[in-house]
């Protein structure tokens, strides 16, 4: 229990029990006892375009949401993009180097540092923009910010009932560390080397990628999108499927293109498992969602909790070296290896757990997330209110087989990837905790 004095209350009164826990009370004595400025000492905070969002995906200006800052990296996978026009019209919200931007709503107070790498770039309403405006390192103050310090106070700060918000005036009135020049180049420079190694990794990655297709030819298809395609009696009674867009032309063109080279199905190559599997209530699981797969094919978190506590659909068991595939037709990209911190974990029942028999994991996983096989994916997908491919559409999907040579260069690109990813994951952690430490002494 805490007990605070009426006239220790702020200019607004707060008077919900969670603002004063003791832990709170705590760590803004520390901070305090260590030197602080505000936010908005260092710099101008605004947010996004409050107007709706004129999307284009022809466009390539990034738009910039809650979703996309992490930690400390942002993610686009999501792949949105504001018009031309509407970014020109903007000014304001229009994203700059070096800018911190920092989710306001959902997951609060994630954040991350604008770089060359996604711009140009505008950002909607749910997010906040700080614009420093002395010598205060950027990569500095967003580190800080997903410290525990950091966010203790975004969240201490959200307010609102049905979804929580932090508002820029209480943004700016964030307090942070006045730290010395010499440590903020410390920190700088450990973030800036996990971005590099995150940029090699990537390109590693990329590597992978097109060693695939130029190995299979597929390299510039681009399959023709007929309005028509006439089929016969038998292809109905074969498939048992009815609906037109399982028949669309481009699939044709692209399972012919794979039956050209050496191919079988992916019920020949890999083992399908969908089987279920009870948890241990008093057990500890790690559990994997869908929110939980990275666009590189990594997992990039899991929740850790009791079997008794985890949701109805964490069915799934794991080991390592297995592939999880998303059955959901809106999230077919979400595919992983199982590290090997992952073994006999758990995951949601919206996966299917694939075990490579005739191909390595690495080739398969990246074969799974090619466009070519991402429109085959999509074909087999079925039903009204979830749209989902099943196990059966599953195992009928052909899969072209790669010479042993290149499978083997297209793992070491992959594992040396993740390796690099991992590298850069420790140092985004080390520059976090440093901070801490700093604070602390």
């Amino acid at each position: 229990m805490s007990e605070v004095k009426f006239s220790e209350l702020n200019d607004e009164h707060r008077i919900d029990a969670e603002y004063f826990v003791k832990e709170n009370l705590l760590e803004e004595k520390i901070l305090s006892d260590f030197g602080t400025l505000k936010i908005g000492d260092i710099a101008t905070v605004t947010d996004g375009i409050h107007t709706s969002i004129d999307y284009d995906e022809n466009s390539r200006v990034n738009l910039i949401s809650a979703t996309s800052p992490k930690e400390n990296v942002f993610d686009l996978s999501r792949g949105a993009f504001i018009s031309k026009k509407a970014h020109a019209e903007n000014p304001r919200t229009a994203l700059r180097k070096n800018d911190v931007i920092i989710s306001t709503v959902g997951t609060i107070g994630n954040c991350a540092v604008v770089d060359d790498s996604i711009l140009p770039a505008n950002s909607d309403r749910h997010v906040g923009i700080v614009r420093i405006s002395n010598d205060y390192s950027p990569y500095v103050l967003s580190t800080f910010l997903l410290s525990k310090y950091g966010r203790m106070q975004t969240l201490r700060e959200s307010t609102g009932n049905v979804q929580l918000n932090l508002f820029i005036y209480k943004l700016r009135e964030l307090q942070i560390p006045n730290f010395s020049t010499d440590f903020q180049q410390q920190i700088e420079s450990l973030v800036k080397s996990a971005h590099e190694k995150l940029s090699r990794s990537k390109s590693l990655y990329a590597q992978a990628e097109d060693t695939l297709l130029s190995e299979l030819g597929l390299k510039d298809l681009q399959p023709k999108n007929e309005e028509v395609s006439i089929k016969t009696f038998s292809d109905f009674a074969s498939s048992g499927r009815l609906d037109a867009e399982y028949y669309q032309s481009k699939y044709d063109e692209i399972e012919a293109k794979i039956k050209s080279v050496s191919h079988k199905t992916l019920n020949e190559i890999a083992d399908i498992q969908d089987a279920n599997f009870n948890p241990n209530a008093k057990t500890l699981y790690k559990y994997i969602e869908l929110a939980d797969i990275g666009s590189s094919g990594e997992i990039t978190g899991c929740t850790e909790d009791l079997g008794e506590n985890l949701p109805s659909r964490a069915r799934r068991i794991v080991h390592t070296g297995d592939i999880l595939v998303s059955s959901i037709e809106g999230s077919l990209q979400s595919c992983a290896i199982v590290p090997k911190g992952y073994d006999d974990a758990l995951c949601s029942t919206g996966f299917y757990v694939l075990k490579a028999l005739a191909m390595n994991s690495e080739t398969l996983l990246i074969l799974l997330k090619s466009e070519i096989m991402q429109q085959l994916l999509k074909k087999g997908c079925s039903g009204t209110i979830l749209t989902a491919i099943s196990k059966d559409e599953l195992k009928r999907v052909i899969v072209p087989i790669l010479p042993q040579e290149t499978q083997e260069q297209i793992a070491d690109y992959i594992q040396r990837s993740f390796t690099l990813r991992a590298e850069s994951k420790w140092l985004l952690n080390e520059a976090k905790a440093s901070v801490e430490r700093e604070i602390e002494k």
